[in-house]
């Protein structure tokens, strides 16, 4: 029988944490201490949990187990310790939120920031990269992404309309002109973001179209390619999230306006095995009324 909540807890925080080192850094405890709860843990059990190497460690298969379960006794101990505490509305720990890079410097971080005024027992550690995260790999609370869910193995909370536009700059339009027909697209100069050199433009309709574009810029960071089409570089697709003030004020100019382009609503997601504590479901629900009534851009 398992009687040893600080190594369940300091296993919970190794596997977020990504390793022993940054886990003791996070709980202002020294290596040695970890190092012996873990292993004090794993004898108990009598299994091993994490393999380690000099570069990464990974769950084994029945550490991927435990851990599901570890969550669910943390969060319940959590939720029990709040009642006898009269703490039960207060919310603490650590979240570990990843967001798209220019989503997230726009919407996602002034959001974290309020929300933490509203619950300051609460530490955010925000990963902004449009690179997509294996959540459970990164020990991942929570990921902001746009787009349909393709992973069965997490859960996906829609928190806002979106759509994607075309726009370029007034410079841009008023050298190379403006396309009236999706086809034109291959004439222009196009911004992708990845590392391809060429890119699968689609529109919706009754009559659906597909456009091969190439690249005259590919960039992995939405960012560059919104400050790209800024410059007058060419045309960028974006999220209007992203761009949608820029078109309001004039920065940019939607290209091609009649032409739909594939919705891709934004959501929040996480696994779908782990109990969500209640620090992640109450951002979650923050976010959606937040980003909700943020939203102006019809649709």
């Amino acid at each position: 029988m398992i009687d040893n909540l600080p190594g369940l807890r300091t296993f919970a925080n190794v596997v977020a944490a990504g390793s022993l080192s940054a886990a003791a850094r996070e709980m202002d405890l020294s290596l040695t201490v970890v190092s012996k709860r873990l292993a004090q843990l794993e004898k108990e059990l009598g299994i091993r949990l994490l393999q380690r190497t000099t570069r990464r460690q990974v769950l084994t298969e029945e550490g991927e187990v435990f851990h599901a379960e570890v969550l669910r006794i943390i969060a319940a101990v959590e939720q029990a310790e709040a009642v006898v505490s009269g703490r039960v509305g207060t919310i603490s720990g650590t979240i570990r939120l990843t967001a798209p890079g220019e989503l997230g410097r726009q919407w996602i971080a002034p959001a974290v920031a309020a929300f933490r005024r509203l619950h300051p027992q609460v530490t955010v550690q925000l990963l902004m990269t449009d690179a997509v995260v294996d959540l459970l790999d990164a020990g991942v609370d929570l990921a902001i992404r746009f787009g349909s869910l393709e992973d069965s193995s997490l859960v996906a909370r829609p928190l806002a309309p979106n759509f994607r536009v075309l726009c370029a700059s007034a410079a841009y339009l008023k050298q190379f002109g403006a396309p009236t027909h999706p086809a034109e697209l291959v004439h222009h100069q196009c911004i992708l973001i990845g590392d391809q050199r060429r890119a699968v433009w689609r529109f919706d309709g009754e009559e659906p179209l597909s456009v091969q574009v190439t690249a005259a810029f590919s960039t992995n960071d939405g960012g560059a390619a919104h400050a790209l089409a800024l410059e007058g570089a060419g045309i960028a697709r974006k999220s209007i999230w992203d761009v949608g003030d820029d078109l309001a004020q004039g920065r940019l100019t939607r290209v091609l306006p009649d032409f739909a382009i594939s919705a891709a609503p934004l959501h929040a997601l996480y696994p779908s095995h782990r109990h969500l504590p209640p620090r992640v479901r109450a951002l979650v629900d923050f976010l959606s009324e937040r980003l909700g009534k943020a939203w102006r851009w019809g649709t």
